[in-house]
């Protein structure tokens, strides 16, 4: 009985030891590559060592890679390429200012007002200040003092002449200028014709004009041209 007792206990402890764990299982059914060699079938050999160690040094730059291009990602990072290219020349550009504002209210004089100021919308036919209630104190103070004709004699009136003197001037209105890599200023232009309120710039030589800004109730325009 005893030595029947004594093999069946050690062929018992034989299979035991011969059924592979879970682990084992798993390991050895994965496709991930080296994980069988770190739980293999039988002892523990130094092999099974060296393949642990690799997988975990792989394992720890993927996590490391990956947590670097997530932070990157997280950055919002963006390429702006831009090409400079030099030219020797280029057309002068059409550009057309048209003001709302075409007369400088400070330069209005007392003859201004008596033959246009109908035509600005400051006077009535009757040369009186419509809805003065409606205007801004400074400007009425302004107009009841331009618009005072007691015993005024009127002087000649020139429509040229009050254009070029009472609208906006391109000194006033040029802050910087820039051509061809040279500065250039309001003296590098000139009044060409006055026809309607706006102000153009024309290409040199060509005489025509590219754009156009028109209104119905505009008097006179101011067309510039460069000096090349």
């Amino acid at each position: 009985m005893d030595l029947k007792e004594s093999c069946g206990s050690e062929g018992s402890h034989e299979s035991s030891s011969q059924h592979p764990s879970s682990w084992q299982a798993f390991s050895h059914t994965s496709t991930l590559h080296g994980l069988r060699f770190i739980f293999p079938y039988g002892r523990p050999t130094p092999r099974r060592l060296l393949w642990a160690a690799a997988l975990l040094a792989c394992l720890g730059l993927l996590a490391l890679e990956s947590a670097e291009r997530l932070a990157y990602f997280l950055s919002y990072p963006h390429v702006t390429s831009v090409d400079a290219v030099m030219s020797g020349s280029l057309v002068f550009p059409a550009v057309t200012v048209c003001n709302l504002n075409a007369y400088r209210f400070s330069r209005l004089s007392r003859n201004d007002l008596y033959h246009a100021g109908e035509l600005l919308a400051l006077l009535d036919v009757h040369l009186r200040i419509p809805e003065p209630q409606l205007a801004e104190p400074h400007v009425m103070a302004f107009l009841t003092d331009k618009a005072n004709f007691t015993a005024y004699r009127p002087k000649p009136f020139s429509m040229r002449e009050f254009t070029e003197r009472v609208g906006h001037d391109l000194k006033e209105m040029m802050l910087y200028c820039r051509y061809q890599g040279q500065e250039c200023s309001h003296k590098d232009f000139k009044i060409v014709s006055l026809l309607i309120v706006s102000l153009s710039l024309l290409r040199s030589g060509t005489g025509q004009i590219c754009r156009y800004c028109s209104a119905v109730e505009s008097l006179t325009q101011k067309v510039l041209s460069v000096k090349c």
